[in-house]
This record gives C-alpha cells, structure tokens and sequence, in this order.
C-alpha cells in the first residue's frame, strides 16, 4: 500500500509587493509612496493640533522631521516591515494626508493600521475611501489574516470610521501607553477578512 504523502500550504505573507512599491486608486484618490517633494505638505498636516489631538505623538518641528519621516519610511518599506502610501486628491493633485500598514508582523500575517488626512479635507469621506482600498490589498495581495488599529478611547471620530468599514472591538487596555509623562487608555480593533461588511470594494 502506497503511504500519501502530506502536503501542507505554508502559510505567509506575499514578500513579493516589496519588491515594486504598489499604487493604488479608487474613484477620487490616488496611493502612491510619499515622496520627499511631500515633505513640506506632510509637516503641514503633522504640525496640526487638530490632527494630532489623539494621536498621542509629538508634532513635527520642521520640514526636515517630514524628510526623515519620508525617508524612514522608504526604508523600512524596503526591509518589507511596512507600507505607508501618499493620498493624494485627484482633482487637485495634491498631497492631502497618509496611510498605510505601519507595523506588519510576518510571523502571524498581521499588520497595524495608521492614517492622517488633512483638516482641509476632513468630512469628505476620504478615508473612508483609502482604507477600503488598502484593506482590500492587505487581504488580497498582501494575505494578511488580521488586521489591528489601536486607538485612543476619546477619538470617537476614528472608532466610528473602524465600526463602519467593520473593525471589531478586541481589548481595552488601560493605561498601557505613556505619552508626556501621562498613562494613557488604549482601545484595539481588529478586522479579519470574513468580518469584511458586504459594502467593502474588495478589488485592488
């Protein structure tokens, strides 16, 4: 009797979208990588107290912050750790904030979220936009399994737009990050592919 051999899948991240920076589209924006000619736009948004009021990082000083910024980004793309896209305004051609997985932890093919958009452009459902693109391309392209954003509790307007698209409250940690010599409360959502809402454009 013939003994069937075992064949078993291994299960990881594809490695190959680090080897070509992927653009993105969807109906009005355009996700590329940022470049340094971004630089003074992204101080601009990163300098902004209304942008970082719960963020819980500290502001950029100088154009020359958004330079390093830019640059630890290429890098750390380059070792396939993170994806960080430009968003940009088809209309207008301009740079109008940033998002991207920010953390990719290959091990367990999941990754942490992060986004910033310009006040300028707050209530035009852009984000909305750009993170049903991108979690479309994690789960797609990328094969993630899981997906995370952690939160500040008082940002009612971030944990409304993770509720939406169809992140799960996962954990509640208390006074686990300390920011300006303050502990600091923080909320994690989650989103795996099956929890996706029917309204989620999965193509790339």
């Amino acid at each position: 009797m013939q003994l069937m051999k075992n064949y078993s899948m291994k299960i990881e991240i594809n490695k190959s979208v680090f080897e070509r920076f992927p653009k993105l589209e969807s109906e009005r924006l355009l996700f590329r990588n940022i470049l340094l000619s971004d630089s003074k736009d992204l101080y601009l948004i990163e300098s902004n107290e209304a942008v970082l009021k719960y963020m819980d990082k500290h502001k950029m000083e100088s154009i020359r912050d958004s330079e390093k910024y830019i640059r630890s980004c290429r890098a750390s793309y380059k070792n396939g750790n993170s994806i960080e896209w430009g968003i940009i305004e088809k209309s207008s051609n301009s740079f109008i904030g940033y998002f991207g997985f920010w953390r990719i932890i290959k091990e367990h093919c999941r990754a942490e979220i992060g986004y910033s958009l310009s006040p300028n452009y707050w209530g035009k459902g852009y984000m909305t936009e750009s993170l049903k693109k991108m979690l479309a391309f994690g789960f797609n392209k990328l094969r993630l399994h899981s997906i995370e954003a952690n939160v500040n509790p008082n940002n009612n307007k971030s944990i409304k737009l993770l509720e939406m698209i169809g992140f799960k409250k996962e954990a509640y940690f208390r006074e686990n990050f300390l920011f300006d010599d303050k502990f600091i409360d923080t909320i994690t959502y989650s989103l795996l592919e099956r929890d996706l809402k029917d309204s989620l454009d999965t193509t790339v």
